[in-house]
């Protein structure tokens, strides 16, 4: 899906030296006791790329890589999102999904939310990184975890070949309207092939029309036509991508708001998406947030974190702690 960089809240630091940042790294982990806040502080207000300069002059001036004393030294939650901030997006994207489908049973919400919301780019460089971490295929590994319809949505989105031109042909869209009702309201069961196809290729431009055509045809939004006629993990791919299509900071907002809903929190969620899109939309992932539900993305946190993980939550979102 599309993403504009300028509304990240983490950008490059204007004046930037590597070697003193690894040497301050390194100072702070090898003192007596850690001090958090430095490691914190570096990291969070660096930019990935920054931050993949400061993994090499560690590890040029220690002999140790950065990732293997922050483990050594963290641990918990804080430990997972320092690793997450100093892992190449595509790598870390490629861990999430290795995630996902290894051990008893499938994520299938992980699943859901990389695949809905990333952009061919991102798809395409997950799968690579993937390939080179394990020597396997991506698409392979994932046909051989999941099934049915939700495969193929799947499969079709991890191929990373969404047409992504900003055209809008709106006879189009009249027509996959209506192929859309025909496959789903109008008759008794539904054609999910036809929704799969027109929602896994069509351009996000070419899909806002068909959601308003649909609207104007049926009286019922898209949404609500999939909830209705879908269960399980389809409808739940399907309306991730209507979301993503009306607005990927908006559907991301709503997944942050639910990894905090109800009795604990999903602490890998928080940690996927405000390290993930830092640099992407973060900036608009926090006003849709507030917009919805009513409270800002920071107070949420607050009440339901702490400590240093809480912290660097915090620092990436762009508040002052």
């Amino acid at each position: 899906m599309s993403s504009s960089t300028a509304r990240g809240t983490i950008k490059e630091k204007p004046v930037f030296n590597p070697n003193e940042d690894a040497a301050a790294l390194r100072k702070a982990i090898e003192g007596s006791g850690t001090d958090e806040k430095i490691i914190i502080d570096i990291l969070t207000q660096r930019s990935n790329a920054e931050r993949q300069l400061i993994c090499q002059a560690y590890e040029d001036s220690t002999g140790r890589t950065l990732r293997g004393d922050l483990e050594g030294d963290t641990s918990g939650d804080f430990k997972d999102i320092l690793v997450a901030l100093i892992t190449p997006p595509a790598k870390f994207d490629c861990h999430e999904f290795k995630r996902a489908i290894q051990g008893a049973g499938t994520d299938e919400s992980i699943l859901i939310e990389i695949f809905a919301s990333r952009s061919n780019n991102q798809i395409k460089a997950m799968s690579d990184a993937y390939l080179a971490e394990t020597k396997r295929s991506l698409i392979d590994d994932l046909k051989s975890e999941v099934s049915g319809y939700f495969k193929e949505t799947l499969v079709l989105l991890a191929k990373g070949k969404r047409d992504e031109s900003t055209n809008v042909d709106a006879t189009k869209a009249k027509q996959d309207a209506k192929i859309l009702y025909e496959a789903g309201e109008k008759i008794l069961g539904t054609d999910e092939s036809k929704f799969i196809d027109i929602l896994c290729n069509r351009s996000v431009s070419q899909l806002r029309q068909t959601l308003v055509e649909y609207k104007t045809l049926t009286g019922k939004t898209l949404q609500e036509s999939i909830e209705s006629e879908m269960s399980g993990n389809l409808k739940d791919i399907l309306v991730a991508i209507v979301k993503c299509v009306r607005s990927v900071p908006a559907y991301l907002a709503e997944c942050l708001y639910k990894s905090m809903k109800g009795p604990g929190t999903t602490e890998s969620t928080l940690t996927r998406i405000i390290v993930s899109r830092s640099e992407i939309d973060l900036q608009d992932i926090k006003a849709e947030y507030k917009k919805m539900f009513g409270c800002s993305l920071q107070s949420a946190l607050e009440s339901e974190t702490t400590g240093d993980f809480l912290k660097t939550l915090l620092k990436i979102c762009g508040e002052n702690v």
